[in-house]
């Protein structure tokens, strides 16, 4: 007879940092401040205080478009924010982002300074501020915006969800990795059934909404993260794979995917961003 592993949750729950993974350091139930840490400031208005990671490169890939554009008001200091190390919880950082999740973005160029956190609301405050990859017509950035919320409602149980139990879980559990996989693979077949019919994930036109998702989404089909491609048979969404590989042809794609980016190959890598010389 099997050992009867199934958990009895106490009246009140009570934070157990034995129990919660690989992240289990750096993840807390409060928030606010643990220690004093000024942020570095740089030479350009616009400040990123990030890590290489799908949300962090929304930002660097974007800001690397407009720069591709031509737009050199849009030149900017890219700061390590290293989560093992607890420097989200620096004072500076939680000035900025009371959530103390990465990116974070200060913008000097305005008095007052205007902070901005959470990656999709980033996006959309670059958009705006220099016009571009954020449709005018209210129809089509309707289009755009339902893509990008999407992106950032569906993304959690992709990472949070299937990535945690499926890849950094002190041990495999059937039923979580069961239901998260049943969840990202709904979510894989409506990115391609959208993309049936269209080159960008709103249509011709390339916009954050594709920026925000390509990190997650264009990641997962393309370089095995989790080490699950196999698992979730990604190759089989060919509209998915044939854009991301589309995405990742662009210039200003490959520099910003490397910004903040402290693991893998040394080509890979660039721990700050001060000038497009760094690359």
């Amino acid at each position: 007879m099997s050992e009867d592993k199934s958990y009895e949750p106490p009246k009140v729950w009570k934070w157990d940092t034995e129990s919660g993974g690989k992240f289990a350091n750096i993840n807390r139930p409060i928030s606010g401040a643990t220690h004093e840490q000024e942020l570095p400031v740089g030479e350009h208005p616009l400040q990123v205080h990030s890590l290489g990671t799908s949300n962090g490169v929304k930002v660097t890939i974007m800001l690397e478009e407009l720069l591709e554009m031509g737009i050199n008001d849009a030149e900017y200091d890219a700061f390590l924010i290293d989560i093992s190390e607890g420097q989200q919880f620096g004072s500076g950082f939680v000035e900025i982002n009371p959530n103390s999740k990465i990116p974070a973005l200060m913008d000097r160029s305005i008095s007052p300074n205007v902070r901005v956190f959470e990656s999709g609301a980033i996006l959309v405050y670059l958009a705006e501020k220099f016009g571009q990859f954020y449709p005018k017509e209210l129809d089509k950035r309707s289009e755009c915006l339902s893509w990008l919320f999407w992106q950032m409602g569906s993304a959690p149980y992709l990472g949070g969800g299937f990535g945690h139990f499926y890849a950094y879980a002190p041990e495999k559990y059937e039923y979580p990795i069961n239901r998260f996989s049943m969840e990202v693979k709904r979510q894989l077949d409506v990115l391609d059934k959208n993309l049936t019919n269209r080159k960008y994930l709103c249509g011709n036109d390339y916009t954050i909404a594709d920026i925000a998702t390509y990190p997650w989404y264009g990641y997962l089909v393309l370089h095995n993260i989790y080490e699950a491609a196999e698992f979730l048979d990604v190759a089989s969404y060919e509209n998915v794979v044939r854009w991301a590989k589309e995405i990742e042809k662009r210039p200003a794609v490959s520099r910003g995917r490397r910004v903040n980016k402290t693991w893998g190959p040394g080509e890979e890598q660039l721990k700050e961003r001060h000038s497009s010389s760094d690359f």
